[in-house]
């Protein structure tokens, strides 16, 4: 018995160093990132300084390391409190929202949060995301129009990578004009629950 218990305290620090993700947190561009891959696939974020209306913004970029295809939508994440959740709503509530209250600056504080965001990070290069999605925004005319369409070009939707690909998109949580703070963003998809660190 006291072998087998040997055995086990020997094996748990190789057993962990592949079963328990570890979570990378760095800075770049004025930007606080946490980065967290679990069975070949890397979610990173950062919060973005600007607030939309009720709105918080967190920028997620995922990549698909596994062998198969991932599904991974705004409604996976969510910022955790010890007495509290916020769940993240779907893109088409945020870019409805700003057809009906947006306004000019809406649209020139996402875009530019999101391309020094962008610009932040030269070795990430999706293969969808937002400079598919900014192509068909940048011609909108009125302002809430403007701002909604902008709100579409950066939003994170529901998205299906093949291994290999990636994405990036800007993830809103209702905070009341607020900023996230005292939990941790858990994003949970159909196979994986990534927990980052708390902030």
């Amino acid at each position: 018995m006291n072998r087998l218990l040997g055995a086990f305290v020997l094996a748990l620090p190789l057993w962990c160093q592949y079963a328990c993700a570890q979570v990378l947190v760095f800075e770049s561009n004025g930007l606080k990132y946490q980065a967290l891959t679990k069975s070949g696939v890397t979610i990173m974020y950062a919060h973005l300084p600007p607030r939309i209306h009720q709105y918080s913004i967190l920028q997620a970029a995922v990549t698909n390391g596994s062998g198969g295809p991932y599904v991974v939508r705004p409604e996976n994440f969510a910022y955790v409190r010890e007495t509290s959740q916020v769940r993240a709503v779907p893109a088409k509530t945020v870019i409805l929202m700003l057809s009906q209250k947006g306004n000019g600056g809406d649209a020139v504080k996402l875009f530019t949060a999101y391309e020094n965001w962008i610009s932040g990070i030269p070795s990430f290069h999706a293969t969808s995301g937002f400079e598919f999605r900014r192509q068909s925004a940048l011609g909108m005319g009125a302002s809430k129009l403007r701002s909604a369409a902008a709100a579409s070009a950066i939003a994170f939707d529901y998205t299906k990578m093949a291994p290999g690909e990636s994405t990036d998109g800007a993830v809103f949580l209702p905070s009341e004009g607020k900023p996230l703070a005292g939990g941790r963003l858990v994003v949970r998809t159909n196979t994986d629950e990534f927990q980052f660190n708390p902030e």
